[in-house]
């Protein structure tokens, strides 16, 4: 008997009001572990805010645990929140390409599974020029074919509080599985 997937796709991203400061523009990003990428877009300047959470799945508000089981469909995001009279989208994805391996499918480092995945979730018709352009500019540095999705955003849900700026409440530089 063939199961039919009653999965109605990701859900749609929420409006801006009220998620992040005046005047900012905001971009998500998957690339592994979230803790090591929200780390690398926090030193960045112009950047105002940032947030781990999960994006890209088919479950409303799902838990860490939901996540790690492979059932929702979800990624470990970071939306980042920036001012772009600082710093430029294009700027970002220069970030996002150097903090990961975008050649492994579902993989980073040691970590495994689909929530693993490197993506791009773009909010607006620039950012899905721009990240495809950028992405287009970056597989000549690489020996093997870059795997990362561009994907429009839909809802991001905020993790749990442990996991927001975790490197930085335990003191530690970076997660074991940072590739580049």
């Amino acid at each position: 008997m063939k199961l039919r997937n009653r999965n109605p796709g990701p859900a749609p991203a929420p409006p801006f009001e009220g998620h992040g400061p005046d005047g900012a523009e905001r971009a998500t990003f998957a690339a592994g572990c979230f803790w090591g990428v929200e780390a690398a877009f926090r030193q960045v300047h112009g950047v105002l805010q940032t947030a781990v959470g999960y994006t890209g799945g088919n479950v409303a508000d799902p838990s860490y645990a939901q996540v790690c089981r492979h059932r929702t469909g979800h990624a470990e995001a970071v939306e980042v929140w920036f001012d772009p009279a600082q710093v430029s989208y294009a700027e970002l994805l220069q970030v996002f390409w150097r903090i990961h391996n975008p050649t492994t499918r579902n993989r980073q480092g040691f970590d495994f599974g689909s929530q693993y995945r490197s993506a791009i979730f773009y909010h607006d018709a620039s950012q899905r020029e721009a990240a495809i352009a950028s992405r287009d500019a970056e597989q000549p540095s690489h020996r093997r074919q870059i795997v990362t999705q561009i994907t429009p955003a839909s809802a991001f849900y905020r993790a749990e509080e442990y996991h927001q700026r975790y490197l930085e409440k335990h003191d530690q530089s970076g997660c074991a599985a940072t590739i580049r």
